[in-house]
């Protein structure tokens, strides 16, 4: 069976409402942002349950991001020398082949079609591309390492030392 590469198209279930309005690094620690689904596409039902899990995983389009920003090969994450060049699929940056960005969240609160969320590193006005529940059976088995650079990266990501 041959491949083809073909064009996919995407609708947003909804959109970010956030007080960062501008692309940032190491800003999220305590921001709760909200995802608003589409009203005219889905109700409290497509919600419902969603309150008994404690976290969950925001899908969403890195909308910002400029097509001549994209990066396909590698490069020093931020742009920083001192730590190695590595390929965008070993880097979580934004300007990655397909704009897509993936937090995992703490679910704050559910009401209606919104849910209040912290640690989502998306802007106000992100449209949202699925939500799922964090399910521990489809977390990491076994050890699981990084690079001592992801490590260093990430300290103060989310606004404490990791």
């Amino acid at each position: 069976m041959s491949k083809s590469f073909e064009l996919i198209t995407m609708m947003p279930i909804g959109f970010v409402s956030s007080t960062i309005k501008a692309p940032q690094d190491d800003i999220w620690g305590g921001l709760v942002s909200r995802i608003d689904l589409d009203p005219a596409r889905f109700s409290s039902q497509s919600l419902a349950g969603l309150q008994e899990f404690s976290h969950v995983q925001a899908l969403f389009h890195l909308h910002l991001v400029s097509e001549d920003t994209v990066v396909t090969g590698s490069r020093h994450p931020r742009g920083r020398a001192d730590w190695p060049e590595v390929g965008i699929f070993a880097q979580r940056g934004k300007n990655r082949p397909n704009k897509i960005g993936l937090s995992t969240c703490r679910l704050v609160r559910v009401e209606g079609v919104s849910l209040a969320v912290a640690n989502l590193d998306a802007i106000d006005g992100t449209p949202v591309l699925d939500i799922k529940p964090y399910i521990i059976e489809f977390g990491p088995a076994g050890e699981v390492k990084q690079p001592a650079w992801a490590t260093e990266l990430m300290t103060g990501y989310f606004g404490k030392a990791t």
